[in-house]
């Protein structure tokens, strides 16, 4: 039975008419204000009454901000047009020259071209930059418009015209990254944007971390705004609006979204049998932000004035995006026809209208006027976070060659004739002679168009600009963690809690405790941190408005607006966009922050990976923690929980540093290590660190084994010198235990000496030999370097190694072990059982470890393989039993 349709016919139009006339009235004499007042009264009157009313969460597809509510501008609105044509033949200039250097550079030139009015007006009126009294505003560009930005920046003087001709051609040095990159560029680009989705993200976390300085009083950010611009398309990526529902419950009113709405996503429309714009604003609205359609240029304004019935307006509504395209890949007859075609009533509404004035009939967002008065308002708009729906067009200015045509995204070239269109289109002072060799142009600097930037330039401050903070931070000694670093006589506790003495010291002290952010997703308790609520502090800008049911307690839950924890949720995308925010904080608000964010190691890389290969490239500084790490160690949790790989996932980012270690006294060293690296050095790598949840007793550290923690492994205990075989045994995290078990074993019942080595990081060990090895090559007829693992270890000596992760991870470093090299792993999908069964199971334990010793030995004819077998039937060990991996 198909749906009934609510009723919508007026019954008594007398009536609707005189409610219509005192709404009239009332915004006539009340203003808007009370006028919705009224109407939310009226609502909230129905709905008590037992009506359920259902509430649209869109306006009509007309712009938001009435023309007689517009704000002007008071630049020189020719003068800009002037700047801006420039901008855009520039920015085409850059990617058509590269692809004249070789094809395979590629670049994009669509999209600046749609959104060079959107970045123009930003730029001369609104964007700040750093200066002596002001932090300076932080843009999160879109991508694909890099080349835009760099023509401002070309015209403006900071690049020269040696850096366009280097557009994406970056190995020689002095060249300009493909999109927006800090790690490639550190003191031009802010923020990475390309990954679809991740800087709209990250925008709404560092707005809400910069409320996070302010209220702590560590930085001044309340008149500093973030900007986050995006296509439409970008928008389909859960990333760009999975966190708009904290923007607006945070009420983040220095937050401002702008989404080019070109209507178009790489192959083809946005929601060609729908309106995107109408859909997002929706989203937005229902999320608690402030909408700003900006649908229609001025050129609109009469047309819409002269629509007494209504009528354009209904036209505008059901034309939907696929035809909108359409429209605009056509031409001005093309739109009489199809779009007034259809209502006489509208045909003759543009009767008086050439086809080249239809044509004109611009979008709002190619419209500075209309731009203008969007960004002012949302500039002053209070208690919200605003989004600026800006419709344009994909390739504005391209004609023929893409202008709202479904492949223009990928468009790297134009015809000589469609160039010479588009010269002319904007009055670009090339000759036909230069039109072939596509020079880049730039104002005389005596011409008023470099002398109206100047003038900008003094007022706003220049954008995109990285400028870190240079002071290094005092860090404290080692020694302030003395207690992790002596016996613990027997007291067991895992390395978490170890983790969090260690946090405990660091928030106490004088110089760098203020700086310490505490990062935590919803996973407190399990890590044993809620002791630092009551300490502490969870933040939130509004305090704590209600009595916790544990107020009682000694570790109540106490939220507060100088909290210092940040405490996201189930939310690991929102931690680690935290994270990023603080650990940026240095080059972004010229306050050196301290984060650490720990969470179930599974839930980290495996999960946000993208987003911290993104933190790589944006020079973060602070340290993960992967909790509950190992897939043997989490054991209760099963195969969803049990992280047997991240280390590996960390590996793949060349400035992340890793460690797996086993005891208190080697996270303490490896942890002041690293603020020293980050803080006071002021290298730009972040830390991983893999933090366990067994309980076991922890040894004093070893006389000087803080040289080795830090390389990556250092001699545990050394086995007895005489002995009828020797092996040496490497293991990392909790089954560095299983490894010194096998080695009494070893010891006890087949009478073989062991090593025992703690490897701390199996990725630093293998990058250290990467880079000996790398040396030696291309210094042939030098001495060649030794790599650290070849000289801890004895060459004639086999070696075993047994870890809580896959075997590639210690396989990492098998081209620098000279000696029989063997690998256990936990290779294979975790489950639930004891540590005993599943060690057991994944063939890690400590008999695993003893046999695969005695076979290396074996191997090498240093005992009878019958020992071997032995062995096997003294720890009752299936031989047949499955091979992990497959089961």
């Amino acid at each position: 039975m198909p749906m009934q349709q609510p009723e919508n016919v007026d019954r008594d139009p007398l009536e609707t008419q005189e409610w219509l006339d005192a709404l009239q009235s009332v915004l006539e004499k009340e203003g808007a204000e009370r006028a919705h007042f009224l109407m939310d009264q009226l609502i909230h009157h129905a709905r008590m009454a037992g009506d359920d009313m259902p509430i649209s969460a869109t306006t009509p597809y007309i712009n938001t901000i009435p023309l007689d509510k517009e704000e002007r501008s008071a630049g020189n609105m020719e003068l800009e047009h002037r700047i801006r044509a420039l901008m855009r033949w520039n920015a085409m200039a850059i990617v058509m020259n590269a692809n004249k250097e070789s094809s395979e550079l590629g670049g994009h030139i669509a999209s600046f071209a749609s959104a060079a009015t959107l970045y123009d007006v930003a730029f001369n009126h609104f964007f700040h930059g750093k200066t002596d009294d002001h932090g300076g505003d932080l843009v999160y560009f879109q991508g694909h418009s890099s080349p835009g930005i760099y023509a401002r920046a070309f015209i403006e003087g900071r690049l020269s015209e040696e850096q366009l001709y280097k557009f994406r051609q970056e190995v020689d040095g002095g060249g300009l990254s493909s999109y927006p990159h800090p790690w490639l560029m550190p003191d031009f680009w802010q923020f990475p944007t390309v990954s679809m989705g991740l800087g709209p993200l990250m925008a709404i976390y560092q707005a809400r971390f910069m409320r996070y300085l302010q209220h702590r009083e560590l930085a001044h950010t309340d008149n500093r705004k973030v900007w986050a611009f995006l296509g439409d398309g970008e928008t389909d990526e859960p990333e760009s609006l999975g966190a708009i529902s904290m923007a607006g419950r945070e009420q983040l009113d220095n937050l401002i979204f702008v989404i080019n709405c070109n209507l178009q996503r790489l192959d083809g429309p946005v929601r060609g049998n729908g309106k995107i714009i109408q859909e997002l604003e929706g989203v937005f609205r229902g999320a608690g932000w402030n909408v700003i359609k900006v649908i229609w240029g001025r050129w609109w304004d009469r047309l819409l004035l002269k629509d007494k019935t209504g009528l354009l307006l209904k036209r505008m509504e059901e034309v939907v995006d696929g035809e909108y395209q359409t429209y605009k890949s056509k031409d001005g007859a093309y739109v009489r026809q199809h779009f007034f075609g259809k209502y006489p009533e509208l045909l003759e509404l543009v009767a008086d209208m050439s086809d080249d004035d239809i044509w004109r009939l611009n979008r709002g967002g190619h419209d500075p006027f209309k731009m203008f008065a969007a960004y002012s308002a949302a500039m002053k708009h209070k208690g919200q976070p605003t989004v600026i729906l800006a419709k344009t067009v994909k390739g504005y200015g391209m004609g023929e060659a893409g202008e709202g045509q479904n492949p223009t995204h990928q468009q790297k070239k134009i015809g000589e004739e469609a160039l010479r269109k588009f010269r002319d289109r904007f009055n670009i002072p090339v000759t036909d002679e230069q039109l072939p060799n596509l020079p880049f142009v730039r104002p005389a600097e005596d011409s008023q168009e470099m002398k109206y930037l100047r003038e900008r330039g003094a007022a706003m401050g220049t954008l995109p600009a990285r400028k870190p903070l240079s002071e290094p931070l005092t860090i404290p000694e080692l020694s302030a963690f003395d207690a992790l670093l002596k016996d613990s006589e027997g007291r067991e506790f895992s390395t978490t809690m170890a983790f969090v003495r260690l946090l405990s010291v660091l928030v106490k002290d004088k110089n760098i405790g203020k700086k310490i952010v505490p990062i935590v997703p919803d996973e407190s308790r399990t890590f044993g941190m809620e002791g630092m609520f009551r300490q502490l502090g969870i933040f939130s800008q509004v305090g704590q408005l209600y009595t916790p049911e544990d107020a009682d307690q000694l570790m109540f839950y106490k939220e507060s607006s100088t909290g210092q924890i940040l405490q996201e949720g189930i939310n690991e995308a929102g931690g680690m966009a935290d994270w990023i925010a603080a650990a940026t904080s240095y080059a972004n608000n010229g306050t050196a922050m301290i984060p650490f964010y720990i969470y179930y190691s599974m839930f980290g890389f495996q999960r946000i990976g993208d987003m911290a290969w993104a933190a790589g490239d944006l020079r973060a500084r602070g340290f993960l923690v992967g909790g509950t790490a190992g897939r043997t160690t989490l054991n209760g949790e099963g195969l969803q929980h049990q992280d047997g790989h991240s280390h590996l996932q960390a590996a793949m980012i060349p400035n992340c540093v890793s460690y797996d270690p086993t005891f208190a006294y080697e996270l303490a060293v490896i942890v002041h290590d690293g603020m020293r690296r980050m803080y006071h050095n002021q290298e730009d790598v972040f830390y991983y660190l893999t933090v366990m949840n067994e309980n076991y007793a922890h040894p004093a550290m070893p006389k000087g084994a803080e040289e080795g923690i830090i390389k990556g492994m250092y001699k545990f205990s050394a086995g007895k010198a005489k002995a009828k075989a020797k092996v040496q045994l490497l293991g990392s995290g909790t089954i560095l235990r299983e490894v010194i078990a096998a080695a009494e074993l070893l010891e006890k019942d087949f009478g073989v000496s062991a090593d025992v080595w703690s490897v701390t990081s199996y990725n630093e060990l293998r990058r250290e030999g990467i880079d000996c090895e790398r040396w030696n090559t291309l210094h042939p007829e030098a001495k060649p370097r030794v790599s650290y693992v070849e000289q801890c270890l004895d060459a004639k000596i086999p070696v075993i190694s047994a870890t809580d992760y896959i075997r590639s991870y210690s396989d990492q470093i098998r081209p620098f072990v000279k000696a029989h090299y063997k690998t256990l792993g936990t290779d294979g999908f975790g489950r639930s059982d004891t540590r005993k069964k599943l060690r057991g199971f994944f063939e890690v334990d400590r008999h695993y470890v003893a046999i695969t010793a005695l076979k290396a030995l074996a191997d090498e004819g240093a005992i009878p393989a019958s020992e071997v077998s032995k062995a096997i039937k003294l720890y009752k060990i299936n031989p047949d039993k499955p091979n992990p991996t497959t089961v």
